[in-house]
């Protein structure tokens, strides 16, 4: 096979061949695969025409091994490792190695995790007894006139610069407690929607009454300091919240913050509940009526959390499910779903004639059968009925699915002015215990969509249900707009208050919502990072199986230049970060509550995913008492299984600790100072003084954690002397500067430490990393080396520090040219060298970066990207192994298939005489509204819109969606240290040497550069989007085969493959086979938080750990 490169290996080379690699992906992918397969299989008859370049393997060795030498000189001369290694053996005798328990240690966190909340429990509690007692004790008064403190007005002045009303002097001062905002910790604010008249008698009694909180929000914070924001929400629409704030509207003047629409709130003043929308597309619908309904079922779809479950349903003279493999099923109402949902809403068309009957017997079908399937919320069934008017029969429907028990309540919602049709509407809804309400204009639907959560609330009320309700996490940046509002993850704690009195209480009145924020951040600090390991972390999430908390979970991405939350940030599943966990045994049992362990073998992502860990960790888990939460803890295998404990005298220790070069961890808490104001100010050192000194006696400390500390400063006190020494002698600067990245966090360690601590003693990781400086962006300009400094005691090892240092790229390059001038025994200039035309010289790291390259830049880059031959050829030897690895959480570019039956934009010219078109029929109509000319109206302003709402996706092409992406990793066999072999390109050869650097990571590559090897394509570490394709049983023709977006099937039964995808064919009309979909599995009573099988979103930006590398020692 003339003309196809090919490899002449040198047998004798201690390598073995390996299997080429299956490529993953597209077609394209495909294709490259089979072009690299028949690269390594075409015969190796063919003779080159080009002499072959000799590369002596002892002279390549000689280099290495010289370079090596000179390399571990310098790292251990100036990083002081050795003289480490000897304190720790000097003060052995004093140190002892516990072994973790992990079972005890993640029951130790839940208990502590189990207090604190109590806490916020016991403040909402507090909260909702006043509350009740301040309505029972107040009489509504329709003339009341009463000033109150209004978080907008608050401060403002008129023209004359007297206060205006509602606006008096609000005293605010920043408070580091409460994200350095402008607060004021005596009193509340209130706040109001802009839609929400703030002189409205039942707005004025409300807050009047609600006056009574404000002692007790006082008196909450000051028995509990850890506790944040505090609020009432009032089923009026008044917001008040402690400490008060001054609130400001958006760019347009207006507060759109409704508390009522706020997760916490929905879900502390209703139980779980199944919800059919049931919407009229008829041709009566069209124009504004369709609008309002659209704008309708959007805020319905906003009063759903995840433990409720929902579909929708629009009817004409047929009946069709908007999302058509939805058919049949009700789906978890997360925030995926409601947002595909919505998608949908929005392409509805009017069309033909309106017949509700079949579509309430089709939501009453859907309802019945999961309840007797025990499956969906196990509460609350309901049925939304949006239409302009009912005229058939429709009271058969009821009398056979929902009288004489009424089990399904049915809401009615009458769009437009019209009310020819109110009485039919208000007798559906009131003989099915529901509610009717008439929406005439786009503001009227936020308003009257709300009634139904009264009228779902009612049992509750009677009943006084006062049920404590947890939320996901989330990220409140709405509450406080354009303040400067940190994005952090919180969970709210929420309870429903009621009207006591005697004359209501039949009535089941809710008055509204009390909670108080925790932030997730604060939670996890009762599980101390330094008692997990290296790799060791805690981890959090709901019994619907959702992250919490999880150091791998990303919520933020990068859109431009700001970091905005990932449209389901809230919604990431435990399975796709724990995405090892194929299974699902250890997400099962978290989901349960259960309290356990179990062992995995894993694959770790490092620096944005470019590096990987192969680890061994040891799960357990438990769950946290009277909330839907469960804890995990995580030890990794090995050293991660004990915990260097020492002991030294505080004097010694205190002595050393003051050193002006030795910083703490600033995320760690040695001692607790954010609870008593007079300790705010304190840093953690100065705190640990104190605590060590006895001058404070009300300070809370780790007292382990604090010894470990101490022990520490005194191993490590002789070494900034040393260091000093060893900056004396030499014009390298050894420094880092600091940066998040190569610090001590609560989510995780270094990228230096973790590498060094994977590593075989006594040797160094070396990294390169790019310089910080703005007139060098992005430029390779530096190289870090680490070392792992481990103790064992009693056949015990755990490691207690790690040490490195940083030089500049320019140092390590002249040393390594410099070693490449040797040559052994010959006499005079040597015969060969890196620097000759003739030789190419890499020295790459053990995931294939390179560090030093004759062109400067390659460095920094991977090898694939550089030399595909000789990459391609490597993995053939096995030199290098691809390690296939998974992101749930990322973003892409939406794909270009549309899903809807909307026309595509098929050119500018069309769609500009189709709007054309559509501007002179919209002309014409205006003067002939009432002619019969109203159908070709229809249909053209349809057709129009079509070609609008393309041109709108198309607008949005360019914005990111979560995806769930792979990407490969490679990874140096460490069990081959030298190979050379020669690669057939066409009419040359191209002859390589590896050869290991001794006590290092790194690999030394002499290649031949003469000969063009460009046929060989590119080895690329860039991530593809996995696209799902949906199992289908019926066959079908390959030109029927499509490929289904994940994203718009979440919450069908359906395993996302792991690593393997499926293959579907999708028959002309889906809705005949979408319903093959099993139902939600059932779960126990009482559910979770809505639990079900579902199929999972996923988002991503770049992997969590960046770690880099630290100035100085760190421990």
């Amino acid at each position: 096979m003339p003309g196809l490169p090919r490899f002449h290996l040198d047998t004798s080379a201690p390598h073995s061949r390996r299997p080429c690699h299956q490529w993953p992906g597209s077609w394209a992918s495909l294709q490259k695969t089979v072009v690299i397969l028949c690269l390594l299989l075409s015969s190796t008859s063919l003779s080159p025409t080009h002499a072959q370049t000799e590369i002596p393997l002892e002279t390549v060795k000689l280099w290495a091994d010289t370079f090596g030498r000179d390399l571990y000189d310098t790292v251990t001369k100036y990083s002081g490792s050795l003289l480490l290694q000897k304190k720790y053996k000097d003060v052995e005798s004093s140190l002892r190695i516990k072994e973790v328990d992990g079972l005890e240690l993640v029951r130790k966190f839940s208990e502590d995790m189990e207090t604190m909340l109590r806490r916020k429990v016991e403040a909402v509690k507090n909260l909702v007894e006043a509350a009740e007692e301040a309505d029972l004790n107040h009489e509504f008064n329709e003339s009341l006139v009463f000033n109150y403190y209004n978080s907008v007005l608050i401060n403002e002045r008129d023209e004359n610069g007297n206060y205006v009303e509602l606006g008096a002097e609000f005293v605010l001062e920043s408070n580091a407690h409460f994200s350095n905002l402008m607060v004021n910790t005596s009193i509340s604010s209130v706040q109001l929607p802009t839609n929400v008249y703030n002189k409205d008698p039942d707005i004025l009694n409300g807050v009047y009454m609600s006056e009574a909180l404000n002692t007790v929000f006082v008196e909450n914070f000051q028995r509990d300091p850890t506790l944040t924001w505090q609020y009432f929400g009032s089923s009026t629409g008044f917001f008040r919240i402690y400490p008060g704030i001054k609130w400001t509207p958006d760019e347009n003047g207006v507060i759109a913050f409704d508390c009522r629409n706020r997760g916490w709130y929905i879900q502390a003043a209703t139980s779980p509940k199944d919800i059919v929308i049931v919407v009229d597309t008829s041709g009566s619908m069209k124009g504004l009526r369709m609008t309002i309904a659209k704008h309708t079922i959007s805020t319905i779809l906003d009063t759903l959390g995840e433990n409720d479950f929902v579909n929708i349903i629009a009817y004409s003279d047929y009946i069709h499910y908007i999302e058509p493999c939805f058919k049949g099923i009700l789906v978890q109402a997360d925030r995926d779903n409601r947002e595909h949902f919505k998608q949908l809403v929005d392409e509805l068309m009017v069309k033909g004639v309106g017949v509700v009957n079949q579509a309430l017997t089709e939501a009453f079908q859907i309802l019945k059968q999961f309840q007797e399937a025990r499956q969906g919320s196990l509460c609350n069934q309901a049925i939304m009925l949006i239409t302009d008017g009912a005229v058939e029969d429709y009271e058969p429907v009821f009398e056979k699915y929902n009288w004489p028990d009424r089990k399904v309540r049915v809401f009615t919602y009458l769009i437009g002015r019209e009310v020819t049709f109110a009485d039919r509407m208000k007798w559906i809804a009131c003989n099915n215990k529901g509610y009717y309400t008439q929406i005439s204009t786009l503001a009227d639907a936020q308003e009257n969509v709300m009634e139904y959560l009264h009228v779902l609330s009612r049992p509750m009320v009677i009943n006084h249900d006062h049920d404590i309700t947890w939320t996901e996490a989330y990220m409140d940046s709405k509450l406080f707009t354009s303040q400067a509002q940190s994005l952090m993850l919180l969970t709210t704690v929420a309870m429903p208050v009621f009207s006591k009195k005697n004359e209501t209480r039949s009535h089941g009145i809710l008055l509204g919502v009390v909670g108080s924020d925790v932030a997730l951040r604060e939670l996890m600090k009762l599980a101390p990072r330094y008692k997990l390991g290296v790799h060791g972390y805690a981890f959090l999430n709901t019994n619907n199986g959702y992250i919490l908390s999880h150091p791998d979970l990303r919520p933020l991405y990068r859109d431009g230049k700001k970091l905005k939350p990932k449209p389901n940030y809230n919604s990431v599943d435990l399975s796709e970060v724990e995405w090892e966990d194929r299974a699902e045994t250890l997400r099962t049992a978290m989901i349960n509550g259960e309290t356990g362990s179990l062992s995995m073998d894993v694959k770790v992502p490092l620096d944005k995913g470019k590096r990987v860990l192969f680890l061994t960790n040891d799960y357990f888990f438990t769950d946290i008492s009277d909330t839907p939460f469960s804890l995990g803890v995580v030890l990794s295998r090995g050293h991660g299984e004990y915990i260097l404990l020492g002991n030294t005298t505080v004097e010694e220790g205190l002595h050393d600790l003051l050193h002006p070069d030795l910083t703490l961890a600033s995320d760690w808490i040695y001692c607790i100072t954010d609870i008593d104001p007079d300790h705010r100010k304190l840093s953690q050192l100065e705190a640990i003084v104190r605590f060590l000194t006895g001058e404070d006696p009300d300070l809370e400390c780790d007292e382990e954690l604090v010894r470990e500390v101490l022990l520490d400063a005194v191993v490590t006190a002789p070494m900034e002397a040393y260091w000093t020494a060893m900056a004396l002698n030499t014009s390298e600067k050894f420094l880092t500067p600091e940066d998040e990245a190569s610090i001590f966090t609560m989510d995780h360690f270094p990228l230096w430490y973790r590498q060094a601590a994977e590593h075989p003693a006594g040797s160094f990781v070396f990294n390169l990393r790019s310089a910080e400086a703005p007139e060098s962006p992005g430029q390779p300009m530096v190289v870090t080396a680490s070392t792992a400094v481990a103790v064992t005691v009693d056949k015990k090892t755990a490691i207690a520090a790690a040490v490195g240092v940083q030089m500049r790229l320019e140092f390590l390059q002249r040393t390594f040219w410099a070693a490449t001038q040797q040559c052994g025994t010959v006499e005079g200039p040597c015969p060969e060298s890196c620097q000759d035309s003739h030789l190419d010289c890499f020295v790459i790291d053990n995931n294939g970066f390179i560090l030093i390259s004759e062109r400067s830049q390659e460095m920094g880059r991977f090898l694939g990207e550089v030399d595909g031959a000789l990459m391609t050829q490597l993995l053939s030897m096995g030199v290098f192994s691809q390690v296939t690895m998974y992101d749930y959480q990322a973003m892409c570019k939406p794909s270009n298939h549309h899903h809807s039956a909307a026309r595509p934009l098929v050119s500018p010219i069309s769609a500009l005489l189709t709007a054309t078109r559509w501007l002179v029929n919209e002309l014409l109509l205006l003067l002939l509204e009432w002619s019969a000319w109203g159908s070709w109206r229809a249909d053209s302003k349809a057709e129009a819109k079509a070609v609008f709402h393309q041109s709108h996706k198309h607008k949005k092409q360019d914005m990111l969606q979560p995806c769930d992406t792979q990407y490969p990793v490679f990874v140096h066999q460490t069990a081959i240290q030298e190979t050379n072999g020669a690669i057939e390109c066409g009419a040359c050869q191209k002859i390589f040497v590896m050869q290991q650097i001794p006590s290092s990571n790194l690999l030394l590559l002499v290649t031949d550069p003469t000969c063009d090897c460009s046929i060989f394509p590119l080895i690329l570490q860039e991530a593809t989007e996995v696209k799902y394709i949906l199992p289908i049983l019926h066959d079908m023709p390959a030109e029927g085969r499509v490929e289904v977006k994940e994203t718009s099937l979440r919450g069908s039964d359906f395993e996302k493959p792991r690593p393997a995808s499926l293959t579907v064919s999708i028959p002309p009309s889906p809705t005949e086979h979408c319903d093959l979909f099993s139902s939600l599995p059932p779960h126990s009573d009482p559910p979770p938080l809505g639990a079900a099988s579902d199929l999972r979103s996923h988002l991503q930006d770049s992997w969590s750990h960046q770690g880099e590398f630290l100035p100085e020692l760190s421990l």
